[in-house]
């Protein structure tokens, strides 16, 4: 995938309200087979950079490429399997986890029967890879919060995608659950080559199941491996979250190199701020 140069305005909404910059020039490379976590405060721009990515909207200036064709038409093609934050309509449905993970593969081939037979046994596929074989024919308002997340996302990569996007996919689970979570996201990378995205203000989750982590808010503050994530970063990133709590704070971030105090212990940094997105914005939260 390929963001070059993507800014995205969301228009004012009344008379009295101004325009909102939810990204500004975000350009971002991902390799193939790539883990990428998005990591950013709520209001960085993080759902906006999830919708372009999905070919949901289009950006104000520059471009989204997925294997070399725009978002939408990827989307279109199958080659995009997405996680939203918030399940609920499937637990509504009167059908078993098997034919819900089936459902957006039931117009791929033909004739009916076939067409049938071969949705079945990939969504069977894709139950097996999340551990949910057991459960294939059990309602799916039945399962656990727990187990609907593993099948829906058993059914966003029933169709064999290039990517995954996984928004939010931690939010209230503890870290015993991140964790098993993170194992799942290997699992998934290792049986199927797949580039996975993973967009979060959680950096925990990020950091568990991550190759790389690109910062945003508004605009792109990192990209590197996450053991190059510094303080300092982090906290230009989230200093809105932080003075909303504690208004206006400074934070003292340095390196182990820039310290002579024996009672400071470090770890090792490998990676820097690669000098995108150097102002702060105080504008109204981003989507």
């Amino acid at each position: 995938m390929e963001i070059a140069g993507v800014s995205y305005t969301y228009p004012a909404r009344g008379v009295r309200d101004e325009a909102v910059a939810a990204l500004r020039d975000v350009t971002l490379r991902v390799e193939r087979g790539t883990r990428l976590g998005i990591l950013g405060p709520n209001g960085g721009g993080k759902s906006t950079l999830v919708k372009l990515m999905l070919g949901l909207m289009e950006p104000d200036a520059g471009a989204v490429r997925v294997l070399g064709r725009s978002a939408s038409a990827a989307r279109r093609a199958g080659l995009v399997g997405y996680l939203p934050q918030r399940i609920t309509a499937e637990v509504d449905w009167p059908v078993s986890v098997r034919q819900a993970v089936a459902m957006p593969l039931a117009t791929r081939t033909s004739p009916l029967v076939l067409r049938d037979r071969a949705a079945e046994a990939a969504a069977d596929r894709a139950l097996g890879l999340v551990g949910l074989s057991d459960l294939a024919g059990r309602p799916i308002g039945a399962l656990s919060g727990g187990q609907l997340q593993r099948a829906m996302i058993a059914r966003a990569i029933a169709a064999e995608p290039s990517l995954l996007v996984l928004d939010e996919p931690t939010v209230g689970v503890d870290a015993a659950g991140q964790q098993r979570f993170a194992d799942l996201i290997n699992t998934l990378h290792t049986e199927l080559g797949i580039t996975i995205i993973t967009v979060s203000h959680d950096l925990r989750a990020i950091a568990a199941g991550s190759d790389r982590v690109a910062c945003l808010h508004r605009s792109l503050h990192f990209h590197d491996a996450p053991s190059g994530l510094t303080p300092a970063i982090l906290a230009e990133v989230f200093a809105h979250d932080v003075e909303a709590v504690f208004g206006r704070v400074h934070v003292e971030a340095h390196t182990a190199a820039e310290c002579d105090d024996p009672s400071h212990e470090h770890g090792h940094q490998h990676g820097q701020y690669d000098g995108h997105g150097h102002g702060h914005d105080h504008g109204e939260g981003a989507r």
